[in-house]
């Protein structure tokens, strides 16, 4: 299935990791099994596959320098014959092959989705393991410092927001009889409003403040929750369960990475030997992106729901977003981490805060957090993940929305690094893989 000749790769410093151009007995002779018919119905003259396309310069200036435990060992810069796919394959194997991979994906359902989120786990967390291997650590203690360390990293965040988030906690503990007065009164008076106009709804009952009322209305669809108190802690323990074989499971992939990247190297088409050309690391570098473009989407509309909120302070529009925009703006940075619910569930604080204090507040606030998340959706999220992933931003929307139809928020939530992976996997195949022609002079189907 290879034409042309093959300058010999360096021996690699393992000779259990081959590197991308190391082919073994048995695969060799699979492949001029597979060529030979390609020769045999093309003849001589067809016999010289097309050479690889090199490395583009984005791939060339974003990849690194210095090489780690899972980069190939070789490096030889001589020029590769591209794999040509025979039209046997293009008409029976492949589509027999991706109608086969849809099917095992579709029955299995919750399995590849976990299997999914414990493999970027585990690409996020490997240049970390590879640096630290450099102290000659073994691999596997290298996992383990990785992740005492990344512990240890969000406890450390974790305590050093604790003290300001804790004191405007307690500011508004501090302030909530005031709110919860002031939303009696608001409350009072809008029934008022709702009965001169002849709507009669019982918001306020006699002798009852506004929100004794609707404690009691609470408390008469408490029976209601309770029974579903089963199931909810049934769906608990299922995700409890989830998350931790989704740990273990990162960590095997973790503690086998250079293994699972041999064998990956041995699957693909071979590169140049560069890190600009090696399969895996342009995995590594996609899925790197994709985190530091997430990072600073989270803190960018973090930012700017505090900074909108301190300004609605300061102009007296929403007087307690003063107070608490630090807090406010920390708890929606960390729900645009989850797509699609997470800017509502972020925007919910805020806009509760401002109901308690006036209702034509609160109408302000929601107002803010829909330009928000307008500007969010339409401009900012593509803007980012287009640039970092170097993918479409109209794919970027419909690799969310499919995410999120298949798999719901785990599904969107990875659906952007999936995409990049994918669109890595199209650029390197692109690259070093071409179809045998279908020429029409020629008789032979096969």
């Amino acid at each position: 299935m290879r034409g042309g000749s093959r300058k010999r790769r360096e021996e690699p410093a393992d000779p259990a990791e081959p590197t991308s151009g190391e082919r073994s007995p048995a695969s060799s002779a699979t492949a001029a099994a597979v060529a030979s018919p390609v020769r045999a119905a093309k003849g001589p003259a067809h016999d010289a596959a097309p050479p690889a396309q090199p490395p583009g310069e984005d791939e060339r200036r974003l990849a690194p320098s210095s090489s780690d435990g899972d980069a190939p060992a070789g490096a030889s810069h001589g020029e590769l014959p591209r794999v040509v796919v025979p039209r046997w394959i293009q008409l029976v194997a492949l589509p027999l092959t991706l109608l086969a991979l849809w099917a095992l994906a579709k029955a299995a359902g919750k399995v590849l989705v976990i299997f999914i989120v414990a493999a970027l786990i585990a690409l996020i967390l490997n240049p970390a393991v590879a640096l630290v291997q450099r102290g000659r650590l073994p691999r596997g203690l290298a996992v383990l410092v990785v992740y005492v360390a990344f512990f240890l990293i969000l406890v450390g965040v974790g305590v050093l927001l604790a003290n300001p988030i804790s004191s405007q906690v307690r500011t508004f503990t501090h302030n909530l009889p005031r709110i919860g007065h002031e939303a009696n009164k608001t409350l009072a008076s809008f029934q008022h409003e709702l009965e001169h106009h002849g709507i009669h709804l019982n918001l306020v009952k006699p002798g009852k403040t506004a929100l004794q009322s609707l404690q009691g209305k609470v408390a008469k669809d408490a029976s209601k929750l309770a029974s579903s108190f089963g199931s909810l802690l049934t769906e608990a323990a299922s995700a409890i369960f989830d998350l931790v074989l989704v740990f273990v499971l990162s960590v095997y992939m973790l503690v086998y990475g250079q293994h699972i990247g041999a064998l990956v190297r041995r699957a693909m088409p071979d590169g140049d030997g560069t890190r600009a050309d090696d399969y895996p690391t342009l995995v590594q570098r996609a899925v790197s992106r994709y985190v530091g473009g997430q990072l600073l989407f989270s803190f960018l509309m973090g930012a700017s729901t505090g900074v909108s909120l301190y300004v609605f302070g300061v102009l007296g529009i929403f007087p307690d977003g003063r107070k608490y925009a630090l807090a406010f703006a920390l708890f929606y940075g960390v729900m645009e981490l989850v797509p699609y619910v997470g800017p509502l569930l972020g925007a919910l604080p805020p806009v509760a805060v401002a109901l308690l204090t006036e209702p034509i507040v609160a109408v302000w606030v929601a107002l803010l957090f829909v330009g928000l998340q307008q500007l969010e959706g339409h401009v900012v999220a593509p803007q980012i993940f287009g640039h970092t992933l170097r993918i479409n931003p109209l794919l970027v929307i419909f690799a969310l929305l499919l995410g999120l139809q298949l798999h719901g928020v785990i599904g969107a939530l990875i659906a952007l690094p999936v995409l990049a992976i994918l669109r890595e996997t199209a650029v390197y195949l692109g690259r070093h893989l071409a179809f045998e022609t279908w020429d029409r002079g020629d008789g032979s189907l096969l």
